[in-house]
């Protein structure tokens, strides 16, 4: 059932919080750590739904600090503590998993998230049944920019390993003048975009 799964979901994601407060919270100006709140599964059987869940109720402005198809990434986030917090989880359990399963959806109210998702590179990564696209995966990697937090738990760059693939795949580019790399580099970006924006549909 959807609703044993989202629970599933969101107490492996609150799970993977509490090592990351473990670990975060220790360290100097770290501050405050970003919270999964529990998820309890009630069976009913006299109902016609015999599943539901119940979790606390967030009082406060709702916000989505990363949504599944990617194209907030960065954007809305950036402003706020919580949202670069959460960025900075997201690439902690990235690295805690070897890039294999990658906390999706963070939203909440404040620190306290809910309804958040779970995406995983290979199907049944540790058992356990992811409820996004892998391809949220290959989207955090290539728009993930690291953060003062990211820094502080000493997690390594993603940018640097993805530009040294494309600098890899990329020919001639060494025996062109600077003007025409440049050049040669926009349509390319524009190109991916292009690209990116397909996919979503």
């Amino acid at each position: 059932s959807v609703v044993i799964q989202e629970c599933y979901v969101q107490n492996t994601a609150r799970e993977y919080a509490k090592l990351y407060a473990a670990e975060a919270e220790p360290l100097e100006g770290f501050g405050e750590v970003p919270e999964i709140i529990p998820i309890f599964l009630i069976h009913r059987p006299a109902n016609n739904i015999p599943y539901a869940t119940v979790e606390e109720e967030l009082v406060g402005e709702f916000v989505k600090y990363s949504v599944k198809d990617g194209k907030e990434v960065n954007f809305l986030r950036r402003d706020s503590e919580a949202g670069q917090k959460c960025c900075t989880f997201q690439h902690w359990v990235y690295e805690k998993t070897d890039g294999n399963l990658l906390v999706t959806d963070l939203q909440g109210v404040g620190m306290k998230l809910t309804d958040v998702g779970i995406a995983t590179l290979a199907k049944g990564y540790k058992g356990f049944k992811g409820n996004c696209s892998f391809s949220f995966i290959e989207q955090f990697r290539a728009l993930h920019q690291c953060n003062e937090y990211c820094e502080m738990l000493g997690l390594k760059s993603l940018r640097t390993t993805h530009q040294k693939q494309r600098k890899a795949t990329s020919t001639k580019s060494k025996n062109l003048p600077n003007s025409s790399t440049v050049k040669k580099m926009v349509p390319k970006k524009a190109r991916e975009h292009r690209d990116f924006i397909s996919s979503e549909h």
